[in-house]
């Protein structure tokens, strides 16, 4: 899976299990634009319109880590977290400071979509 935010493309790999399979079936209708938003300074969040299966495990998070809240709000974490979440995946080949700084201070849109 890609991640798009702005003209800047980020490779994802993705856990298998039932979130992200149903994710990438829904992808195969063609790209989710999501509006996020920051929280907590550590974290980007917005709804992604519709609910996928949940797994939720005891997790603390890392940054570029992937994870689904509440079956249907997509998160981008940029500092750690620990609660009770379903991962969907990582980023990859980016560092702290270059996720920060991508992420930016504000909201930001993103889009996902599969590896052209």
């Amino acid at each position: 899976m890609i991640i798009q935010i702005g003209n800047v493309d980020l490779k994802v790999s993705l856990v298998d299990n039932e979130a992200t399979r149903s994710l990438i079936e829904r992808l195969k209708n063609g790209p989710i634009t999501i509006a996020m938003n920051d929280y907590a300074k550590m974290e980007k969040v917005g709804d992604l319109g519709f609910s996928l299966p949940t797994d939720d495990k005891h997790t603390t998070t890392k940054s570029g880590d992937l994870i689904l809240y509440l079956g249907h709000m997509f998160v981008i974490y940029y500092r750690p977290n620990t609660w009770n979440f379903t991962r969907l995946g990582t980023i990859e080949n980016i560092s702290d400071n270059q996720l920060q700084d991508l992420l930016g201070k504000g909201d930001v849109v993103v889009t996902l979509l599969l590896e052209k």
